[in-house]
């Protein structure tokens, strides 16, 4: 069974501030940051941008508008995790 939860994965420290953790998808990457430079409050904490082959790209469901979604809460963003799983069929791996 595929792990489907951001707290399975580690967030790591970026070199200037805040952290981060991308999950590989196959040809599909989901970049989730939280702290500095992040859009997000305390309650919502999270950013996500979806990387196809290395290039920002816009997934239908998830950030069809925006190619980054802020101001998301943990359960936000394993919903997302969820999505990307069933969208690619690839289990997630960190990165």
């Amino acid at each position: 069974m595929a792990v489907l939860e951001l707290s399975s994965f580690e967030m790591l420290d970026k070199e200037f501030g805040g952290e981060q953790c991308i999950l590989s998808f196959g040809d599909y990457e989901l970049s989730v940051i939280s702290g500095d430079g992040a859009y997000g409050t305390q309650n919502a904490p999270y950013e996500i941008a979806v990387f196809k082959l290395g290039n920002i790209t816009a997934m239908p469901g998830i950030t069809e508008d925006d190619d980054v979604l802020g101001y998301l809460t943990s359960e936000q963003v394993d919903a997302i995790i969820k999505k990307m799983y069933f969208v690619t069929g690839v289990s997630p791996e960190q990165i």
